[in-house]
């Protein structure tokens, strides 16, 4: 009999109830353990380990997906005080920029985000914009890039000539970065560290999934997923990292 393949997902699809759309989701991804390690591990995305940094992928900037995402962080960053953002003095000349190719990005303080804090910063590292969020005890989703609060999930849509349009929700991989992914040293979802969480992916970005793709659809899949725990667990494909982690 043949072998699975190690880099196999199995994937899930229906129509929607009220337009003309196909969701299809990797559900290999969604039922995994996959957590972020971002300064418990996380290497980051240099080409080089470089743990001690506490950059997680934030080293490159974030990537707007429009000029409606740009000014709903730059609204974000007015709100934030030099408690909370190591380098809100930096940010007087403007947090974003557009490259000459026309992409729309933040701007890169000492080699990173101008929004993460360094670990020399007395609130610690991580995203400003983050603290900014559990100091209000609100969403994080309205203030951060679409890019980082969505991270590891990526959501990728098609329309056909009819107009049909397909919605993916799949994982984050190397190759979704552009030629740059090639270099780096570690990705999250390529390493078996990052799968050691206590939830399934699709219970613990509940929220983001929610945001991503509305709550009727995330009902429909959750409900697919429970009727689907009931097959027995060795039918059931587990994510490609773990599976190679196991066969070396």
């Amino acid at each position: 009999m043949a072998k699975i393949p190690l880099d196999a997902h199995e994937w899930f699809s229906f129509e929607d109830d009220k337009r003309e759309q196909t969701w299809v989701f990797d559900i290999t991804f969604l039922e995994s353990n996959w957590t972020c390690i971002f300064g418990n591990g996380c290497q980051g995305v240099l080409t080089g380990p470089a743990e001690e940094l506490v950059q997680g992928c934030c080293s490159y900037g974030a990537h707007f997906v429009d000029e409606k995402d740009r000014r709903r962080v730059e609204r974000a960053a007015l709100r934030l005080t030099a408690d909370q953002w190591q380098f809100k003095s930096k940010g007087k000349n403007g947090t974003t920029r557009e490259k000459r190719n026309g992409e729309l990005v933040t701007r890169l303080v000492q080699d990173a985000c101008i929004f993460l804090n360094r670990p020399d910063f007395h609130r610690g590292p991580g995203c400003a914009l983050h603290v900014l969020a559990i100091d209000n005890a609100e969403s994080y989703i309205p203030l951060k890039p679409e890019v980082c609060w969505q991270l590891p999930l990526r959501r990728e849509e098609e329309t056909d000539d009819r107009g049909h349009v397909t919605t993916t929700i799949r994982q984050w991989d190397r190759q979704h970065w552009g030629e740059g992914g090639d270099d780096f040293h570690w990705w999250c979802t390529e390493a078996p560290e990052a799968f050691v969480g206590k939830e399934r992916v699709v219970d613990a970005m509940r929220e983001e999934l929610t945001a991503m793709i509305g709550e009727k659809v995330y009902h429909r899949l959750s409900a697919y997923l429970e009727q689907r725990a009931k097959i027995p667990a060795g039918v059931r494909l587990a994510h490609p990292t773990v599976r190679r982690k196991t066969n070396s």
